[in-house]
């Protein structure tokens, strides 16, 4: 009976394959995996799989972890991906290992090769190996899963646990993938996150800046830089529209930051900066948007400086353009980062920026012209900036206008994800 099953599958994806070819042929179609779907800080996931269904893919997603949020507390359309979504931990421990049981039994040489592929990986390393297994076990309920879906292409968002889950189903089920590299953190472990082997593996590449292709093409052999396109991310500019200003009294500049509350977003230096400001005479307050480990921290550091600072917690796309609405300057003060979607929805908005001057950054803001940008870590240098703008309604209000318009011309959420259709087109078209 198997048998049967599996010549009647392989029959229909032979039959896709056919039917792509000729004129009437039906929509394209893509999966999707990714770490957790939908996220509240991962709204690009979403707005980019909307785009691609514009453009008559037909997208489904796969996710390992389940939404960080429940269901009352998304918007309609994150409530409709959910319904449709599989989520790869939820299958559970006895659906694992019916699936390893069943794989190993009908299917013995792809349980053997993902096998092999985990323990290779794991390198005698008993912690390693041990989430090596657990990567394999996903990637069997993974391949399954596609298979009985007649995907043969898995595109995968991110290069850390969620591509080693992808890379193992690859290996172990003869399926392609490709991969969109964000950074940062893979590019500073390279061997924890298998990124080297990773990058061979994969099809084809997408990075969202010239600064993260650098990265990849630093630890891959140059057989493998061909691969490796520069497809930037972005925002709907139709969504992001500059709010006129309000009617609240004038309580001074409100400064808002949108980030995770960890180390790396530099929080604590923008707070740093801010009292340096008010050391100075200056009336500003300070609004971060967003939630993580760092937030009793940094809430004891503004009580502590005496600075005006409300905690807004982690906010729904719509809450977030509300406050963006409502700011004077946005800040990020990142140690680490890929291109930060948040800078992206700000300039478009016609809200004045400073950021720092790491990684993808600088290609989204040029210093001076789009923005301000100051070193990673120097509070002084970002006093300095925020001063400035503070004390030049004129160049704030001209570097807004300038920040839109660049957000218009590289980082235009519909034009790039045009840009992206033609590479899987291209890419993917005997795969999808």
């Amino acid at each position: 009976m198997a048998a049967n099953v599996e010549l009647r599958t392989d029959f229909v994806l032979r039959s896709e394959v056919l039917t792509a070819k000729t004129p009437n042929a039906s929509p394209p179609r893509l999966l999707y995996l990714l770490s957790r779907y939908p996220g509240i800080s991962h709204t690009f996931f979403l707005n980019e799989i909307q785009e691609l269904r514009k453009h008559g893919f037909i997208v489904e997603a796969a996710s390992i972890n389940q939404p960080d949020r429940s269901r009352s507390s998304m918007p309609a359309a994150e409530i409709e991906e959910t319904e449709r979504t599989f989520y790869i931990k939820s299958a559970g421990a006895k659906r694992a290992a019916v699936v390893a049981a069943r794989t190993l039994l009908l299917r013995p040489m792809v349980f053997v090769r993902g096998l092999r592929a985990a323990l290779r990986m794991g390198q005698w390393d008993l912690r390693a190996t041990l989430y090596a297994l657990f990567y394999f076990a996903e990637a069997l309920i993974l391949g399954d899963w596609m298979r009985s879906r007649g995907h043969q292409h898995l595109h995968i968002h991110f290069c850390g646990p969620v591509a080693t889950v992808g890379m193992l189903a690859s290996m172990a089920w003869g399926f392609t993938y490709s991969l969109t590299v964000h950074g940062p953190d893979e590019f500073y472990d390279v061997e924890k996150f298998y990124l080297r082997q990773k990058v061979e593996q994969a099809k084809f590449i997408l990075c969202i800046s010239n600064f993260c292709r650098s990265q990849l093409m630093r630890i891959a052999a140059p057989e493998h830089w061909d691969k490796m396109r520069v497809v930037r991310l972005g925002v709907d500019l139709n969504v992001f529209l500059p709010m006129p200003p309000g009617l609240e009294p004038d309580l001074g500049l409100e400064i808002l930051c949108v980030g995770r509350l960890v180390p790396s977003k530099g929080q604590l230096i923008l707070l740093r900066a801010c009292a340096i400001l008010l050391s100075r005479g200056r009336e500003i307050r300070v609004r971060m948007v967003g939630d993580g480990p760092d937030l009793q921290h940094l809430q004891s550091f503004a009580e502590q400086e005496g600075i005006p600072t409300v905690f807004e917690g982690a906010k729904s796309h719509d809450e977030t353009r509300q406050l963006l609405g409502r700011a004077d300057i946005f800040a990020l003060a990142s140690f680490a980062e890929g291109v930060p979607v948040a800078l992206m929805e700000a300039m478009a908005m016609e809200v004045p920026c400073v950021s720092t001057s790491i990684a993808g950054i600088p290609e989204l803001i040029r210093d001076g012209l789009d923005g301000l940008l100051v070193p990673a870590s120097d509070a002084e240098a970002l006093a300095a900036a925020l001063e400035r703008l503070a004390e030049d309604p004129l160049l704030r209000r001209s570097l807004g206008l300038a920040g839109r318009k660049r957000v218009h011309d590289l980082y235009n959420l519909p034009e790039n994800v045009s840009s992206l259709a033609s590479v899987f087109r291209e890419k993917a078209s005997n795969s999808i």
